[in-house]
């Protein structure tokens, strides 16, 4: 493992390349699970994104006895009383089935009028390591849910998510637009009002 290297507690390739991006202009580079193939899935059994993310940066953190992040993510969307939430990647009953989980978030919300189709993507991060205290930092990202897919870029619900200060949904944006307001990204930032030094030292 080298020394510029961020070990990430997510086997979701959209979220890996997200991250690929967001720790580039840091030096650092990033392994995910997927190159770990020996590693075991870590059961999300939290009931909220910060539970989850905790497990999974403390089992994975663990079995490699090095500094892990870890996130869980997902989409809050007013009308649904806060759903899909924690449940966001399978809110259709499928792991991961983006076309399901769209139909699905768009079938709970037919006939509701735009100002009643508000939503956010929410993003828990959490540092953990041998023998330190958990680092715990969130970030957000407000917007509204439109009546079709919208873009090809991205993953999830992003097709479907509108960001009005951009005036396109999270599919339209570029790689570099997404990284400067997504809630991961935002969550990140937080990061940096922590001793940024300490981190760097605490990650090498």
């Amino acid at each position: 493992m080298e020394n510029n290297t961020i070990i990430i507690a997510t086997g979701n390739k959209g979220k890996a390349k997200e991250f690929e991006h967001l720790f580039k202009k840091y030096g650092y580079a990033i392994k995910t699970l997927l190159d770990f193939p020996e590693l075991d899935d870590v059961e999300e059994t939290g009931t909220t994104f910060q539970e989850n993310a905790l497990l999974k940066a403390e089992e994975i953190s663990k079995k490699m006895n090095k500094i892990v992040l870890a996130d869980d993510s997902g989409l809050e969307v007013d009308a649904l009383n806060g759903q899909p939430g924690i449940y966001s990647a399978r809110f259709a009953g499928e792991h991961g089935n983006d076309e399901k989980n769209n139909k699905k978030l768009l079938g709970e919300l037919v006939g509701l009028p735009k100002d009643k189709r508000t939503a956010n993507f929410h993003c828990s991060l959490v540092l953990v390591g041998p023998d330190r205290s958990p680092l715990f930092v969130e970030g957000e990202v407000n917007g509204y849910i439109l009546e079709e897919p919208r873009g090809s870029n991205g993953f999830g619900y992003d097709p479907l998510f509108y960001v009005p200060a951009l005036k396109k949904s999270m599919a339209e944006l570029t790689n570099e637009e997404k990284n400067e307001i997504s809630h991961r990204a935002n969550a990140i930032k937080q990061l940096e009002k922590h001793p940024w030094e300490a981190l760097d030292q605490e990650l090498k």
